[in-house]
């Protein structure tokens, strides 16, 4: 008789817990595509709750989320974008942070074909170039800031191809319509090793370190499963797992980790 309210109790709990398990929807940026999965299959191991991703351009998703797309988190490629949602007044004050610090590479499927420097960007034997929309994606724009640091812009620009975001951008490299192009480390790199081509991973003093910030919006404000997703972004296991994709740590993840 003595396991009788012991098993009573598992099956409240097992059903208290699927009680409070959320779904929730989540607006990512493209180049953070590949770690959100990971971290996203570990929140959701850790907590019960679920977690629907969406991907794409921060341009695209800032203007969804002012028309009332049913968005409850933000992971921006930018700050721009998060910040001008806070100043509209569309996320929960006091929710935006820096989750990531992104790296821009020069990329190539094809071994051996980037020399490690940007000499290639010169190279008679590259017909296209391929970059994110500068005016809806970050990377784009840090593209645009290396080519004009290296003299390069208007030599180049009858050669680019432009990706409505870091992932289409990607795709033209990867199937070989363009030789070469920008991408952001992370969808090249695990672990700290090339997937595979060959690449020159760009001096970030050649652009605006790409700082990528976090909200919670409005629609999340009263979702414990949204906050929790905020805070699990700061814990030990995202930080290994941000880190593993080439991202530099963000000061405030330091500064949480080192309070914990």
């Amino acid at each position: 008789m003595g396991s009788i309210p012991l098993l009573f109790l598992l099956i409240v709990s097992l059903f208290t817990s699927d009680v409070d398990a959320e779904e929730i929807n989540v607006a990512v940026a493209s180049n953070f595509t590949a770690p959100m999965k990971s971290i996203a299959a570990a929140f959701e191991n850790r907590t019960g709750h679920k977690v629907k991703l969406s991907f794409g351009a921060s341009g695209k998703f800032y203007a969804q989320i002012r028309y009332g797309a049913p968005f409850q988190v933000f992971f921006s490629a930018d700050q721009a974008k998060p910040k001008q949602l806070e100043d509209d007044n569309l996320i929960v004050p006091g929710s935006r942070f820096t989750y990531a610090v992104g790296a821009l590479a020069l990329w190539s499927a094809q071994p051996n074909f980037i020399n490690n420097d940007a000499s290639t960007l010169k190279s008679k034997d590259v017909r296209k170039i391929a970059l994110a929309n500068p005016k809806l994606a970050p990377y784009g724009a840090a593209a645009i800031e290396v080519l004009t640091h290296l003299d390069l812009h208007e030599s180049t620009k009858g050669k680019w191809v432009k990706g409505e975001n870091i992932a289409q951008t990607y795709q033209f490299i990867s199937t070989h319509n363009a030789e070469l192009g920008f991408v952001s480390l992370s969808q090249i790199l695990r672990e700290g090793k090339l997937l595979n081509g060959s690449v020159w991973i760009i001096p970030t003093a050649l652009y605006s370190p790409i700082k990528q910030d976090a909200v919670l919006l409005q629609k999340g404000k009263d979702s414990e499963a949204a906050q929790n997703l905020l805070n699990f972004m700061r814990s030990e296991d995202a930080i290994k797992i941000i880190a593993s994709f080439g991202y530099a740590p963000s000061t405030h993840a330091l500064t949480t980790k080192a309070a914990q």
